[in-house]
């Protein structure tokens, strides 16, 4: 997965605490044990400081994890790395909710604050 596919803007409104939430309904990776594809929803829930990511970007970002055998817990915390990093946001949440496999769902969710 690389970050650097991710493109920033300005925030417009630095002086100002709003919300900007991200859902992506479609997000695909695969299982690193069976191979088998993997389905969830991840939200993006974030306070901008000084930038703000760009969607399209987002979206190829998303891409990268599309092939990789990787798990739900170690995307949950590689998406909120990458993202903190590049925009230094004042906070931000990341949830990843998985569709059913085997009669089981998982969710999770990871926090980062910069106070």
């Amino acid at each position: 997965m690389k970050k650097e596919i991710l493109e920033l803007f300005d925030n417009t409104y630095p002086d100002r605490d709003y919300t900007i939430e991200i859902v992506n309904p479609e997000f695909t990776s695969v299982c690193p044990i069976t191979g088998l594809p993997d389905f969830g929803t991840i939200t993006i829930r974030y306070v901008p400081d000084k930038r703000c990511v760009e969607l399209k970007s987002l979206k190829y970002y998303y891409l990268e994890f599309r092939n990789a055998g990787i798990f739900y817990e170690n995307i949950t915390n590689r998406i909120l790395d990458d993202l903190v990093a590049l925009l230094q946001p004042r906070s931000m949440t990341v949830i990843t909710a998985w569709k059913a496999r085997g009669g089981i769902t998982e969710t999770v969710s990871v926090n980062y604050s910069a106070h």
